[in-house]
């Protein structure tokens, strides 16, 4: 198997407070539950089996942190898919409420898990969704009821065209919605902080280890290069880079390549000028576009979606008409990090999380479409409490919603969606 196993050359990476290694698997070893995947979801499902006094083997193919969960663009925002409401005759009116509140309580577990555990990663409150249309703004006044009524208890306001400047200095939106339970914060220190956690707590850490191959039955066996591992459940949280490891997964979740950029430290004048209250930022365009601040006042802007598996040749002269189009003041400013990443999209951009099929003692989670950073931690708790309970009610919710495949394997996969994709966009241009 032969693929870059370190970090991407990030704004992350060159800034993480503790990359330190964990070693690769060289022995055999015993555990109630093996863990494939050292991002978010494998992170935090071996942190919350740990909690409750079981013994984990974790074991990732590259670092800690090396895909979409430390690439990504730090935006902590409550919601778990875009429209749970039309999953009602799956799960009821009692499943969608659950649902929505889920996408709520995710963002406090990522506050909670970063204050008990002392976790150094940049956290910052305040969050703005942003209208590109007239319709849009409008459209967060319902949503704004919608948390109302799931009781909130975080500030939300409406910011019309006329008063968004003290937000954002930019004239292409229509209004926007502040929501100051939401917010932003460095992710690949999130994530090798939670690892770290869950080393403190037995967990047992191996990188520079993936799996080649998995022997199921009551006591499952999966072999590495070096080394093996003998557990009663595991848990898959690969999510976009599964590949091969287990094709009736890899199969629902399409891998989309998306795409940021950092320029160089901004003076402190221009910086809050820029985005005034320090929040997370994200319009509401089909390819939309998400950007913030960073610690040392660098403009951190991502976006783009490309289905076709290949990163533009430079992400860098891509993304800069971007930035450009929103913030024209910024043409002479440098970009000094240019990176890309996968993350899973599903046909109904709703994660799948549940048991595999004949495999009862397999667990997965995958396929966040965008909202892996706070929904990764909920899910990883949901398979924790059914791996060491024997049952999730969480988990059968989630686990209610039906899931496509992607026709065609990897042939199709991007093709189909990017027309879909595509279709949408047209949609968008003309109103």
């Amino acid at each position: 198997m032969s693929f870059n196993t370190q970090h991407t050359a990030s704004y992350y990476a060159a800034t993480a407070r503790d990359a330190a290694p964990y070693p690769s698997l060289d022995s055999e070893l015993t555990a109630d539950v093996c863990v494939i995947g050292g991002g978010l979801t494998g992170v935090n499902t071996a942190l919350e089996l740990a909690e409750r006094g079981l013994s984990v083997v974790l074991l990732e193919a590259r670092r800690i942190g090396w895909g979409a969960s430390g690439r990504n663009g730090g935006q902590l925002i409550r919601g778990i898919g875009h429209d749970v409401s039309g999953f009602a005759r799956h799960v009821g009116q009692e499943g969608v409420r659950y649902l929505k509140q889920a996408g709520i309580d995710s963002v406090e577990l990522v506050a909670d898990r970063i204050a008990r555990y002392g976790i150094a990663c940049d956290l910052r409150w305040g969050f703005c969704e942003l209208a590109n249309t007239e319709a849009q703004f409008a459209a967060f006044k319902d949503e704004q009821d919608d948390l109302a009524a799931l009781g909130y208890r975080h500030e939300t306001r409406l910011v019309g065209a006329g008063q968004l400047n003290e937000i954002v200095a930019s004239d292409q939106y229509a209004g926007g919605l502040v929501d100051m339970g939401s917010g932003h914060l460095h992710p690949l220190d999130l994530v090798q902080g939670e690892a770290r956690a869950a080393h403190s707590l037995g967990v047992r850490i191996f990188e520079q280890s993936p799996v080649l191959r998995i022997e199921h039955g009551p006591r499952l066996t999966l072999y590495t290069a070096r080394g093996k591992v003998r557990a009663s459940s595991l848990v898959l949280g690969c999510n976009a880079h599964l590949d091969e490891l287990e094709p009736r997964l890899s199969g629902k979740v399409l891998p989309a390549g998306s795409y940021v950029v950092a320029t160089e430290p901004l003076p402190e004048a221009l910086a809050s000028s820029l985005i005034p209250q320090n929040m997370a930022l994200c319009d509401q365009k089909v390819g939309l576009d998400y950007y913030r601040l960073t610690a040392d006042r660098r403009l951190l802007f991502g976006g783009a979606c490309h289905y076709s598996g290949r990163d533009p040749k430079d992400i860098g002269a891509y993304m800069r008409p971007k930035v450009l189009k929103v913030f024209p003041q910024l043409a002479n400013v440098r970009i000094d990090y240019q990176w890309g990443g996968m993350i899973g999209i599903t046909a109904n951009r709703f994660p799948q999380v549940g048991r595999l099929g004949q495999h009862p003692n397999v667990y997965y989670a995958q396929g966040y479409s965008g909202h892996g950073l706070n929904v990764t931690h909920w899910t990883a708790k949901l398979l924790a409490e059914s791996i060491a309970l024997g049952h999730s009610q969480g988990l059968d919710v989630f686990s209610a919603v039906p899931h496509l495949t992607f026709p065609g394997g990897k042939a199709l996969r991007s093709p189909l969606l990017a027309l879909g994709m595509l279709w949408y966009r047209l949609r968008e241009a003309l109103g």
